[in-house]
């Protein structure tokens, strides 16, 4: 049974919705949605305290909203849980942009040895090494010489499926390699 929080008459005027009632229908949404609303937000952000201020927001939001009280209680939860959403999803975009900040003065890179270069290179050529031909080719022609697939198969003249499938297989094999040698995390 949908019902409406408060009714509507005729020409859109609320009629019997004063404040007393819009409280309590928008008391009723917060009991009714403010669980579930934190849980989704939780999911989402792995916050507990930032999935109270979404909440919050929200039906901060929904308190401010004149229309809220028109929607039946599917269309009302349906606006919660988008608005939790688009909030979610405004705070992680606004978060992202403060971590992009430049910098007045960068600090200087350091002139290190190249000695974890060297050895970064010798256990990428052990690990690929221990491809097959046909996919080291493919790799060493698609990330060494920045060939494209359709370049890589019309030179080795194999079709552009095999290229993408030796290109899948080989680098798997390649990440299980360098993780046997903890170089990368699995």
């Amino acid at each position: 049974m949908t019902t409406a929080l408060c009714r509507r008459h005729g020409g859109g005027v609320d009629v019997g919705c004063g404040s007393g009632q819009r409280e309590a229908a928008l008391l009723e949404l917060h009991d009714r949605h403010a669980s579930e609303l934190w849980r989704f937000a939780m999911r989402r952000t792995h916050d507990r305290e930032l999935s109270e201020d979404i909440v919050q927001e929200v039906l901060l939001r929904a308190w401010k909203d004149p229309s809220l009280g028109q929607r039946d209680q599917a269309a009302a939860r349906n606006w919660l849980f988008t608005a939790s959403r688009n909030l979610i999803i405004d705070r992680w975009r606004r978060a992202a942009s403060r971590h992009e900040q430049r910098m007045e003065d960068p600090p200087e890179e350091s002139a290190g040895d190249a000695t974890s270069v060297v050895l970064d290179r010798w256990l990428i050529a052990e690990a690929l090494g221990s491809l097959s031909t046909e996919q080291r080719s493919v790799i060493k022609a698609a990330y060494y010489e920045g060939r494209s697939v359709a370049d890589i198969s019309v030179q080795l003249r194999i079709p552009e499926g095999t290229v993408k499938s030796r290109l899948h297989y080989g680098l798997r094999t390649l990440r299980l390699a360098l993780q046997e040698k903890g170089v990368t995390q699995p």
